[in-house]
């Protein structure tokens, strides 16, 4: 049993990219609409599932509880660890946004960040590229990011072979 503060490691990449579009989808409402506060509630979406993967975060449930088993998609287990990185960027990325609109004023640049943190999340979402994932490998190969953190990323058969298990 996983504790309440961990990541889910695999992750079905199909809740992945769904979520991705979730966020693509209030990004682009906060955007459009000048939704400040949205854009606090998208902050404290990437902080939940930086935090605990999808168990604190209500897009999350949504996604892996509702729509992902409504779909006739098989998942596709991909590790972790650089899903949880390219979460984690999504949170500096919100973040940052909430804190230029909200306490410093600075809309212009605000909007920008949350424009850049959307086309991120619309890679993910429509074209399967997580950018945090590409800089995660990008990191590893670098030795900025020990290989132990993700094994399973050097070893694409342990996931195929796990993934032959479950089905």
């Amino acid at each position: 049993m996983r504790s309440l503060f961990s990541f889910p490691n695999p992750v079905n990449e199909v809740s992945a990219r769904l979520v991705a579009g979730g966020v693509v989808a209030m990004s682009a409402a906060a955007l459009a609409f000048q939704l400040e506060w949205l854009v606090a509630v998208i902050a404290l979406g990437f902080i939940a599932r930086v935090a605990t993967g999808p168990t604190l975060s209500v897009l999350g449930q949504f996604v892996t509880r509702v729509v992902t088993p409504l779909l006739p998609a098989a998942p596709k287990l991909v590790p972790g660890p650089p899903k949880r990185f390219a979460q984690g960027i999504g949170v500096v990325f919100s973040v940052a946004s909430a804190l230029l609109l909200l306490v410093f004023d600075l809309d212009t640049a605000g909007w920008i960040v949350l424009g850049a943190l959307t086309v991120a999340a619309a890679l993910e979402a429509f074209l399967a590229f997580c950018l945090g994932c590409k800089i995660f490998a990008l990191l590893t190969r670098a030795g900025l990011i020990p290989d132990s953190v993700c094994e399973a990323c050097n070893d694409i058969s342990a996931r195929t072979d796990a993934a032959l298990q479950r089905v």
